[in-house]
């Protein structure tokens, strides 16, 4: 399966991705059920992820990753002076989950404005009104045509 995964570069960027060690991170803060629900029942170890940035100047997808592990419980729930913190979230009862996600490689951005224009994406869950999802699965078709914009092989 394939996945596309949103961070705000200001928080964990493509270059933070390289810079981490092993080239891994882990897919802290989702506090969406639909989002932590994918983690938990569809995502596996080897998945491709397109990396996204989101909220800043110029949104777009920013690399390639995989994804690195299995899902387990996000410790930013429990972590009282987190952003993330969950109050009723137990360490027996943990409410969200992550996922650990890997560099394959940095690409040169490709921007929101140019997947827009592009017919072969237009049912892609990131271009569809509404959607706010930070995680949204990626069909083949949509995949293969991302690595194209990108001149990345398949």
């Amino acid at each position: 399966m394939f996945w596309l995964m949103k961070s705000e570069p200001a928080e964990c960027s493509i270059d933070d991705l390289a810079a981490a060690p092993q080239a891994t991170v882990p897919w802290v803060g989702v506090r969406n059920y639909q989002a932590r629900n994918f983690m938990r029942d569809a995502m596996r170890v080897g998945d491709g992820v397109l990396f996204y940035h989101s909220s800043c100047a110029e949104p777009g997808v920013a690399g390639l990753a995989r994804v690195a592990s299995t899902a387990y419980p996000d410790p930013t729930q429990f972590d009282p002076a987190s952003p993330y913190f969950d109050a009723k979230a137990t360490r027996e009862t943990p409410r969200w989950l992550l996922v650990d996600v890997a560099l394959v490689q940095k690409t040169p951005l490709l921007p929101l404005r140019t997947m827009r224009e592009r017919p072969e994406l237009a049912t892609m869950g990131l271009l569809q009104r509404g959607s706010r999802l930070s995680i949204t699965p990626v069909s083949r078709p949509e995949w293969d045509a991302v690595l194209r914009l990108l001149g990345v092989p398949g």
